[in-house]
């Protein structure tokens, strides 16, 4: 008798076992090893590595999150083809190829410039692409290309807009000096510079252009200096906008002059190459919210970021690029949803035209924890974050000094010297 209790206890532990198995097996059968591909490229070497590899990293650390945590894109695990660009314009053109090729739905790029660099080619293909850091002449009319968040035209605005509000304190118009990037991350800045100085009146006296290994702009800021400016905006990336700091302390321009900074160089890395004392009291544009920020995303972010690429914490890049990857996990979830996965795993220009209609431009109000704004598609409109934040940094901290402000947006294809 005893026997045949045990044996019942055994037989009924065994079924509670197959009955906690079969819909893990179950979900497992229900893809089948399906997977979506999507392509990702980022300058993880060469000039801006001190950017593309925090973002790199961040790209892959979140869709692995979500692979192992959510479950995949509606039940599919997401697939990246990651390519290293190395900030070079014609291996960017050779990623995009090789994700069109491998069937990949859709790409992403880190920076604006890469993606100018192979814009073309994406949309004259119809193949949609997500910028991070973006700038107005990647979807400035509306066609393939979006813009995660807001561009550094919005940055500029919004820089310029507080500095008179909240800085400015001489009679007359302040005087302005451009320092810009030789590629969209400058002349993005530009762009609104150009379409809205005189109503906010600010003079622009001088724009002068670097490239992303500059040593020395020693010579640009001493005629910067002969033009006595009250401000300089520098749109760059960090590496540098630090070389440009570092030479204007050397001048005795900094701290006399107030320094802004677009979102491509107030970073961690910005404190770290330049030291924290010569970029003391420098303020900025970012469109996320900082490390240690009360918010739903931070814990789960943090901890990936500290268990796969701890050098990157702080770094207010990694954030970027993660919330990039929850967007595109959120835009294949809505395409599976919408159109089904067999259209998705064809590739080609069926899946791209579906991800598209179906995914990107069926976002609304998309959370991403918190991490920036929340993410739209609106008709006429690429940019899916549409919020920005003015920081200073202080005591080597970047620090937050405005609410989240909304960046309207500005056509500027309606003026004729857009694109010239």
């Amino acid at each position: 008798m005893k026997d045949k209790k045990l044996l019942v206890v055994a037989v009924v532990i065994c079924l509670a076992l197959i009955l906690v198995v079969l819909p893990v097996l179950s979900a497992c059968a229900g893809t089948g090893g399906k997977t979506i591909k999507v392509g990702m490229s980022t300058p993880s070497t060469g000039k801006a590595a001190e950017k593309g590899a925090p973002m790199g990293h961040a790209n892959l650390d979140a869709i692995e999150y979500v692979n192992t945590e959510l479950g995949g894109a509606g039940g599919y695990e997401i697939e990246v083809v990651w390519l290293d660009n190395a900030y070079d314009a014609s291996k960017v053109v050779i990623n995009i190829k090789q994700f069109m090729d491998e069937d990949c739905v859709l790409f992403t790029t880190a920076s604006s410039a890469m993606m100018s660099a192979c814009m073309e080619i994406a949309n004259r293909a119809g193949f949609p692409g997500i910028a991070s850091f973006n700038a107005p002449v990647l979807h400035r009319p509306p066609q393939h290309i979006y813009g995660q968040m807001p561009d550094y035209g919005d940055d500029w605005v919004a820089f310029a807009k507080y500095y008179m509000e909240n800085v400015w304190k001489g009679p007359g118009k302040p005087k302005m000096a451009m320092h810009l990037l030789n590629n969209s991350t400058g002349y993005g800045a530009l762009d609104a510079s150009q379409a809205a100085a005189e109503e906010l009146g600010i003079e622009i006296i001088s724009t002068d252009e670097h490239k992303a290994d500059t040593t020395s702009e020693m010579d640009s800021l001493t005629r910067i200096k002969a033009s006595n400016p009250d401000v300089i905006y520098i749109s760059s990336t960090p590496a540098p906008t630090a070389v440009i700091i570092k030479n204007a302390v050397d001048l005795g321009l900094y701290p006399d002059v107030t320094i802004g900074l677009g979102h491509a160089g107030i970073t961690k890395a910005l404190v770290d190459i330049a030291g924290a004392d010569v970029v003391e009291g420098v303020y900025g544009v970012f469109p996320t919210v900082n490390w240690g920020d009360d918010v739903p995303g931070m814990a789960k972010m943090t901890e990936y970021c500290q268990e796969l690429h701890p050098d990157d914490y702080g770094n207010m890049d990694y954030i970027t690029s993660w919330a990039q990857s929850l967007i595109v996990a959120e835009i294949l979830r809505l395409a599976v949803e919408n159109a089904g996965y067999d259209v998705l795993a064809k590739g080609g220009e069926e899946a791209w035209q579906a991800v598209e209609t179906q995914g990107i431009q069926k976002l609304s109000n998309f959370d991403v924890g918190g991490l920036h704004g929340p993410v739209s598609y609106l008709p006429g409109d690429n940019r899916l974050s549409k919020s920005v934040r003015l920081f200073q940094i202080q005591g080597g901290e970047i620090v937050p000094v405005t609410d989240w402000i909304e960046a309207p947006v500005v056509k500027y294809e309606e003026f004729a010297w857009f694109g010239q």
